[in-house]
């Protein structure tokens, strides 16, 4: 026969006493996932430029012709205006250059594909409005866009054209660097140098 000990259940004070704990641990994780929720929203931003920056060079690339990345706050769509401050993005061809045998026959540019730096998100993105790749994938300069403004290439190899991604419930900051050879790669700014996710000093 079972004891009186052995069959008694929880009392309510047992049961309070768990509740508590629970709820002090779950107050002790909500910042932390909130903080992680917000990192990972910077991350999905900068990746999505990353990604949207690749695909303009592929199609200059496939093209045979410079095709631009442009940033801006129109709904995307072929000839909207660049700017800085944009949160939506598109890849347009651009019109031949006289050197790539430009003639009044032929200037056509085409409008290939556009998206929005995750809408929702709240991230600044601080960074060019406008970049060119050549055919071979390379970022060169071009002031004859038809945009109404000028693409730039990095000055030099080792000095990229910067798109930073911040967020301000975040402690992170992400930046998607662009070279003039066409590499791109995303970093972490707040990573030490000499770390692989460091940025170019």
């Amino acid at each position: 026969m079972k004891s009186r000990l052995a069959m008694r259940g929880i009392s309510v004070i047992e049961l309070m006493v768990v509740v508590t704990m629970i709820g002090i641990m779950l107050m002790l994780a909500i910042p932390g996932i909130g903080n992680w929720m917000s990192n990972s929203r910077v991350r999905t931003v900068g990746e999505e430029i990353q990604n949207a920056l690749r695909l303009a060079q592929a199609e200059a690339v496939n093209r045979n012709r410079q095709v631009a990345f442009v940033r801006t706050t129109a709904t995307p769509a072929r000839n909207a205006a660049p700017s800085a401050s944009g949160t939506n993005w598109y890849i347009q061809v651009l019109p031949l250059t006289a050197a790539e045998g430009a003639t009044t026959a032929f200037q056509d540019t085409a409008y290939m594909q556009g998206g929005t730096f995750s809408a929702q998100s709240g991230a600044a993105v601080a960074g060019a409005a406008l970049v060119c790749f050549n055919s071979v994938g390379r970022v060169v300069d071009n002031a004859a866009t038809g945009l109404g403004a000028d693409c730039v290439a990095p000055t030099t190899s080792g000095d990229p054209s910067d798109f930073d991604v911040t967020l301000a419930s975040s402690n992170r900051a992400m930046r998607v660097e662009l070279f003039l050879g066409g590499r791109v790669r995303m970093c972490d700014v707040n990573a030490t140098t000499g770390q692989p996710n460091a940025c170019t000093p």
